[in-house]
């Protein structure tokens, strides 16, 4: 009988494993346990397959990655047929959650934007390192990249997203058109790497080193086969919810292809016209992935991912290659349909920030929302109590140096700001136009001016958006402006 995961888990540990605390698996049928011995001391991640050769695949990709030096889990204890093994486990942060805030705002910090660098340098080093001695003949399903794969993916769209939208199409022109852009992938390409095939922000984990660096580790590889590098460039770079600004991809295309020449010569003009067939497919191929996914297995995370790559998809079409003109013209009246039109004109957000005097009563929201935040300063200690005060606002030096030396009003600040985050982020996550938070204090001059300021200035730097700014009793308006 094959071994459990709580007996694997002993075999390597010597501890009797505890509570097991299932991890999301995203679209794989595999599934993923975090398991704790009993005292606490020790952590594993067990994992249970549903198909011995896909597991096989992994644990010999693990393992000859491992002895290449490349950053993989270690397998650790493997049952007598394959089906349930245990892994290092390398903690919570997947490259998805660690560059959040640049996703859902298009401004990647300096930090985030270090992490993406450093994943695209490494990506380049799998694909070509990983390729050594690599024996192909242990990839599942397929051992390379090859017209069967180009068209099974192809067809994958077809049947399982294009039909879906009811949108009608001659399926004879389209077939052909598929067959030639099959033909482009194989013959302008070299195909020699190790194709990761699933590489995007999810299959990333960011782990600190022996010397506390944080780095990119590889995970669930084990879809890979030989084939060309373009196709893991593209479904990184233009993963539907990584929202990468061009200039931040183009800079990252830049970079893979420098520490690319340093395995190989790369002609540049070449790799990008290249790229751009990948970018297509791949994205054609997802897809046909959140069609399946969403469509008929009801998975709501595939759904919302839908309207992100329709407008991936909607951009590459600009600049679409004239080699098939029949499917250019099919994606673009499906992007145009009207359940996908209308998530492309969603307009961003937009917040609007007031000041405000009690006594005049709260503002009204012209969006017609409700109002959101309104915040009340009154208990905050009062700079227009005192005569020397009386002709300056909250936006003037001395009133805000009382303010902060006073301190009062900066923890209430840092409150306000932990409620309204969470709601801008939300509200950018789910597509709505309006939110409003207002600041009232007795006169609508000294601490709810300030505090608007402050909170204005806060969401414009943090998330990019545009931010109206209005200070209703000093019959002040300006607008911080969205930013790109």
């Amino acid at each position: 009988m094959a071994q459990s995961l709580s007996q694997l888990f002993f075999e390597v540990t010597g501890k009797k494993a505890g509570e097991q605390v299932a991890l999301t698996a995203s679209g794989s049928n595999r599934r993923y346990y975090r398991i704790m011995s009993e005292d606490g001391s020790e952590s594993l991640i067990g994992v249970q397959g549903t198909s011995r050769d896909e597991n096989h695949a992994f644990l010999y990709m693990a393992q000859h990655f491992l002895e290449l030096g490349l950053r993989v889990p270690r397998v650790l204890a493997v049952s007598d047929d394959e089906m349930n093994y245990v892994q290092q486990d390398l903690g919570n942060v997947l490259l998805f959650d660690y560059i959040a805030e640049g996703r859902k705002t298009g401004v990647f910090s300096a930090k985030e934007k270090d992490m993406l660098r450093k994943t695209v340098r490494g990506l380049a080093q799998f694909q070509v390192t990983g390729a050594k001695s690599f024996d192909f003949k242990q990839c599942y399903p397929q051992p390379e990249f090859n017209l069967r794969s180009i068209l099974w993916d192809l067809n994958y769209f077809k049947y399982c997203f294009l039909k879906a939208t009811g949108l009608d199409f001659q399926e004879d022109k389209l077939e052909n058109e598929f067959e030639r852009l099959a033909y482009i992938l194989l013959n302008n390409s070299d195909m020699t790497a190790f194709m990761y095939r699933d590489f995007q922000s999810r299959n990333v984990m960011v782990v600190k080193d022996e010397n506390g660096e944080e780095v990119p580790y590889f995970i669930d590889f084990q879809g890979g086969r030989k084939g060309p590098v373009y196709y893991d460039v593209a479904s990184f770079l233009w993963q539907a919810k990584a929202n990468f600004h061009p200039d931040l991809r183009e800079e990252l295309v830049e970079l893979y292809i420098e520490e690319l020449q340093k395995y190989w010569p790369v002609d540049k003009e070449r790799f990008y016209d290249t790229l751009k067939h990948f970018v297509l497919f791949r994205t054609m191929q997802v897809l046909g992935a959140y069609g399946f996914r969403g469509y008929f297995e009801k998975k709501p995370h595939f759904l919302q991912s839908i309207p992100f790559a329709i407008d991936n998809l909607r951009h590459l079409l600009k600049y679409a290659s004239e080699d098939y003109p029949y499917l250019i013209q099919v994606l673009k009246e499906m992007t145009e349909m009207k359940q996908f039109k209308d998530v492309g004109m969603r307009k961003p957000l937009v917040v609007r920030v007031l000041s405000f005097s009690y006594k005049k009563g709260i503002p009204a929201d012209p969006s017609g929302n409700g109002g959101g935040f309104v915040f009340d300063c009154r208990a905050i200690n009062n700079p227009g109590k005192y005569e020397r005060y009386q002709f300056f606002t909250g936006m003037d030096e001395p009133v805000i140096t009382f303010l902060e030396e006073d301190g009062e009003i900066l923890p209430f600040l840092e409150q306000a700001y932990d409620m309204v985050d969470f709601s801008v982020k939300r509200y950018m996550d789910r597509g709505f136009q309006n939110l409003m938070v207002s600041f009232g204090c007795t006169g609508g001059q000294h601490r709810s001016v300030y505090a608007a300021e402050k909170m204005a200035q806060h969401i414009n730097d943090k998330y990019g958006v545009e931010v109206q700014l209005i200070h209703r009793e000093q019959n002040m308006e300006r607008v911080l402006k969205a930013k790109d």
